[in-house]
């Protein structure tokens, strides 16, 4: 009876919750009688270990007497039994084990539990277990499994992982073991294991990890990179065609986080550590390779071919004159680069100061000599490395193994640091120690001051950066040293003194280098604002940052005679190369404000820049390859005209700034005075037109239809004050286009395109317009033609005054410029009676040139005065209508213009609504005063019919002229103007303007 519940097997005791004390026992009971893994209960096992897993977490935040029990029972020791087990540990049981370590360390919150976990240095014994990590799971949960543990170092729990007695770390031995691991996502979590530990300050712990890690670790790390960076450089070799764009990307963003690693590194500020970077960094890699790079290559020389013949025949030949033969070498585009992103991203003063030094002052003795005695300013402890770049005599693993072997003695502590500096350092710096330029040497600023002092008669790597600044063929190359002359300039960690003073001293043409960087920057200013000019527009705007760098002296730009001169020169070519376009050009007005508002958006940012792997590239001219119109050559007259425009405006900023001169001119448009969406107006004196929006997805709006001086506004009714609106579709109307429907004479389709960069995207509005009448839909037809043809107008003039042309040609779409003879600037008709006036004046305005009737002006000018106070609204020369923002609770708008005389409100008779009403051209009020006041009284103005409105205007016209009062001795003009917008009534009053009409 007894033996038949044996069928049942585990199940048989399992408790029901299983988040309890009790499921715990069981599963304790389970692992006890599992302790052997084979292929039967290998699924058992890895459930188990989960449940176990999900039990400890709840148990460390609601019930201890779980946890006790898990340290009760050591169960931790079950797990690494199960792990040391040859059949348990490739597949199931290794990765579950892993995966509930890592949720166990991850997820748990008491201190006092995670202590119990650490002691006994169980796991640290996982840590050293030799796992298959051929098996790519077990490999990501081991690291991951790191790298967790690693988050959880302190001042406290690092005494769990490095045992001071016997110098032993496994957690970060054994993770810097996978520096270099195919995997990228291994070689992050490898870093952040690093900082982790680097971050935590235990003198003993940085101490060892300096003495027996660090130069092992860092010579590796800095070959892996320098292996990394002639790989992008074949990249860049083969990729003339732009065909390995995403590969050489990869490479380039690889790269960029090898350097923000290093300069994680430099940011703890642990000079010991620091020490041994910089000087690893520097004679490893920057200098042999780098710097290296930017001397010219040399032919085949006899001291080559003697080697190789030498090599052949199985001899031994020392030659020291062949660098070459031992050190790869890169591109000069390459070398700019990677020195360019050095500065860019660490700010380490030993490095980036020595390297800098290395650029302005150092020769080719600096590939013997070394960099031991300028690193002598910054630290005292240094160990000896030998320069060149090459592959380290041993392996990470095998130099760490030698490491920690060793004993605690003096002696083999210094095997790998201190002791070969003193027996090697006299054998290769015997001619850096007798250099007179490295003895003047300033201790107490921790920079190397003394080379300034002599003549300098060589600099080969300078001169590479200024030959590099010639543009004859493109830019190729001269962008990227701009980019390195910005970094070196931006960098803090330069000594600004010492900068300072290397500018002012003589290079080796005998000028200034800062004269001659200027020079260098203006004829490449000069250059790109001819019209064949192959220098791309990241160029231009990088160069005349570095301009504005070296011309600035305290508050004041400092330039002389001649460099003035070709400032201005260079302005004067780029803006007669805009003229051309601003005559030939149908478009011309939308690239001109799209460039302006691109450049005016955002500054460069040199970083983001050589971020950038297409600059590695040579320049193309084909948006073919995705590259950004800025940072390739333009394609096609409309680039071409954009490109003129953009290069233009550069040259005209930089001149604004290093002159002193103040913008007048631009914006265009003044955004700080157009309407915004949700904004409340006060719409009570402006003409309206009632339509009816359809979208395409058919929904129906009803708006009302105002019209500005530069923008359309499609308002509804604000319910809380009459005659006010809320503005719910604001566009500008030179991005308007307006057509009939040829079904439906109230129908007008609108299309209203967004501005600037996003023209190209969805417009902002394309929908139908449904009128009450065919009269309204021909009057906001008219409107919005119009007013799109004056707008553009407007801003042509404002361009043509911006480049200095007096008399806008009548060619292309300056054809409505100039109607008859010749119109300049300051003749020109203007657009809007004034600027201050509300959408639909015109109409007002034409009102009150029409007779009164029976009011005075005093009436007039009260009423005004009582409309325009009391209720806070502004004057009408404040603005154009009142507005109010999104929250409705600022009260303000534009006094209406009853102040006028013989306005429609002054008329006895209630005028029709405004929204009803054609609005004419704006007319001119009479010179005489005594012409209106002559005009019959009883006259009303009614805008019934076209020819009863031009009945009316020709005995206006035909009044005035009787009117005129011959004791004055002068004669008074009655100007009439034809109306543009009502032209279908021009006709009749051509044939009722020869008959003088009598009114009484």
């Amino acid at each position: 009876m007894f033996r038949s519940r044996s069928w049942f097997g585990a199940n048989w005791n399992k408790p029901k919750n299983r988040l309890s004390l009790e499921h715990m026992k069981y599963l304790y009971s389970v692992l006890e009688k599992n302790l052997t893994v084979s292929e039967s209960n290998r699924g058992l096992l890895v459930e188990t270990l989960r449940s176990i897993a999900e039990i400890l977490i709840w148990g460390d935040q609601h019930d201890s007497s779980v946890f006790d029990f898990f340290l009760e029972k050591n169960m931790l020791s079950y797990f690494i039994h199960i792990m040391r087990q040859k059949n348990g540990g490739p597949s199931f049981v290794c990765v579950q084990l892993l995966q509930t370590l890592n949720i166990l360390f991850e997820n748990i919150r008491n201190e006092t539990s995670l202590y119990y976990l650490l002691s006994n240095n169980q796991v640290n014994s996982i840590i050293v277990h030799k796992f298959d990590f051929s098996d790519e799971d077990v490999m990501g949960y081991y690291i991951l499994f790191l790298k967790t543990l690693s988050l959880k170092l302190n001042k406290h729990t690092i005494h769990f992982f490095y045992n001071e007695h016997t110098n032993d770390f496994p957690l970060y031995t054994e993770a810097i073991k996978f520096f270099n691991h195919p995997e990228s996502m291994v070689r992050i979590a490898v870093r952040t294991i690093t900082l982790n530990v680097y971050r935590v300050q235990n003198t003993n712990m940085l101490q060892f990890i300096r003495d027996r890690t660090a130069a092992p670790y860092f010579s590796n790390l800095v070959w892996f990179i320098g292996n990394h960076i002639l790989e992008l450089d074949a990249c860049v070799r083969n990729d003339t065609d732009h065909q390995s764009q995403s590969r050489l990307s990869n490479l380039v963003a690889e790269h960029l986080d090898h350097l923000h690693y290093i300069n994680d590194i430099f940011c703890l500020k642990i000079d010991d550590l620091n020490a041994v970077l910089t000087e690893h960094l520097l004679h490893k890699l920057f200098v042999p390779l780098y710097i290296f790079s930017l001397t010219p290559a040399p032919s085949l020389s006899i001291a080559t071919v003697t080697q190789n013949l030498a090599a052949v025949l199985n001899k031994v030949v020392e030659i020291e004159d062949v660098p070459e033969a031992n050190n790869p070498r890169v591109s000069v585009v390459t070398a700019f680069f990677l020195i360019s992103m050095v500065f860019l991203v660490i700010k380490h003063p030993p490095l980036v100061h020595t390297l800098a030094w290395v650029i302005f002052n150092a020769d080719n003795s600096i590939f013997k000599e070394g960099l031991v005695k300028l690193l002598d300013a910054y630290t005292d402890r240094k160990q000896f490395v030998s320069l060149g770049f090459a592959e380290p005599q041993e392996s990470l693993e095998r130099a760490l193994e030698t490491t920690l072997s060793a004993t605690n003695s003096d002696t083999n502590i210094s095997t790998g640091g201190d002791s070969p500096q003193e027996e090697q350092q006299p054998t290769s710096l015997p001619a850096l120690v007798q250099q007179s330029e490295l003895n003047q040497t300033d201790e107490e600023k921790e920079k190397m001051k003394g080379p300034d002092d002599e003549p300098t008669t060589n600099h080969p790597f300078l001169d590479t950066v200024i030959s590099a600044m010639d543009c004859a063929e493109n830019d190729y190359l001269a962008l990227l040293a701009l980019c390195l002359i910005y970094a070196i300039v931006d960098n803090p960690g330069v000594d600004r003194d010492w900068l300072e003073k290397t500018l002012n001293s003589s290079s080796s043409c005998g000028t200034k280098c800062k004269s001659l960087f200027v020079e260098k920057l203006l004829k490449i200013a000069y250059m790109s604002s001819t019209p064949a000019s192959r220098i791309r527009l990241v160029t231009l705007e990088l160069n005349a940052i570095l301009i504005q760098r070296f011309t600035r002296s305290s508050n004041r730009y400092e330039l002389s005679e001649g460099q003035h001169a070709m400032l201005i020169e260079s302005r004067y070519h780029s803006m007669n190369v805009v003229k051309f376009y601003y005559k030939s050009e149908d478009i011309f007005l939308d690239l001109f404000e799209d460039e302006y508002n691109e450049m005016s958006k955002s500054s460069l940012n040199v970083e983001f820049l050589c971020a950038d792997s297409t600059i590695l590239l040579p320049p193309t001219g084909t948006p073919l390859t995705g590259i950004m119109f800025t940072r390739r050559l333009p394609c096609g007259d409309v680039e071409k005209a954009r490109r003129a425009i953009r290069v233009f405006l550069y040259l005209r900023r930089l001149c604004q700034i290093v002159f002193g001169e103040i913008e007048t001119l631009l914006p265009l448009t003044n955004q700080h005075i157009c309407v915004d969406i949700d904004d409340v107006l006060d719409l009570n004196n402006s003409d309206l037109i009632a339509c009816t929006i359809i979208m395409k997805d058919g929904q129906k709006q009803r708006r009302f239809l105002v019209i500005d001086v530069q923008q359309l506004i499609l308002v509804e009714p604000d319910l809380k004050r009459l005659g006010w609106g809320i503005a719910k579709i604001v566009g500008f109307l030179q991005d308007t286009e307006v057509s009939g429907d040829k079904d439906d004479t109230r129908c007008l389709h609108l299309t209203i395109s967004r501005g600037g960069a996003t023209r190209n995207q969805s417009p902002l509005l394309s929908a139908k317009l449904v009128f009450d009448d065919y009269i309204r839909c021909m009057a906001a037809k008219q409107r919005l033609t119009k007013g799109r043809s004056k707008v553009r107008q407007k801003k042509m003039l404002q361009i043509a005054q911006i480049l200095e042309i007096k008399e806008p040609s009548t060619e292309g779409n300056n054809a409505g410029i100039a109607t008859s003879g010749r119109i300049t600037l300051r003749e020109h008709r203007p657009l809007f009676s004034t600027a201050n006036r509300v959408p639909g004046f015109a109409a007002a305005l034409r009102l009150g040139s029409m007779p009164s009737a029976g009011v005075s002006r005093v009436q007039i000018a009260n009423r005004g005065s009582m409309n325009s106070s009391g209720d806070g609204r502004r004057s009408p020369s404040s603005s154009s209508y009142g507005r109010h923002t999104s929250r409705r609770d600022t009260e303000g708008s534009l006094s209406s213009n009853t102040s006028r005389p013989g306005t429609r409100e002054s008329s006895p008779r209630t005028p029709r609504p405004r929204s009803e009403e054609i609005p004419l051209e704006d007319f001119r009020r009479s010179a005489s005063p005594g012409a209106i006041s002559r005009s019959p009284a009883n006259s009303l103005w009614r805008p019934s019919t076209p020819s009863k409105l031009a009945m009316e205007k020709a005995n206006h016209d035909e009044g005035a002229s009787y009117g005129n009062n011959p004791s004055d001795g002068q004669e008074d003009k009655t100007v009439s103007s034809t109306s543009e917008e009502t032209s279908f009534i021009a006709g009749e009053r051509k044939s009722k303007k020869s008959s003088s009409i009598q009114t009484v």
